[in-house]
């Protein structure tokens, strides 16, 4: 059983950006993130989909859309 998360922890467009949960011996690790700069969204639950959410969103989401703004 999975507890649901406060909706002020949740990644929105307000407040773009990546939160991770860790796992327990009873729940799986969770994980989802909101792109400030193009609003794109994920959701992950287990520890390699967590992984794979995460450098998603480092090589391709937020920080690199914020690195690239200028260079338009």
């Amino acid at each position: 059983m999975f507890r649901k998360l406060p909706a002020d922890l949740m990644p929105t467009e307000d407040s773009p950006g990546l939160r991770v949960k860790g796992g327990t011996q009873y729940s799986r690790s969770q994980g989802d993130y909101r792109c400030g700069g193009c609003g794109a969204e994920d959701h992950a639950n287990g520890d390699n989909d967590v992984k794979a959410l995460v450098d998603d969103y480092t090589g391709n989401q937020g920080p690199a859309h914020r690195r690239n703004e200028g260079r338009r």
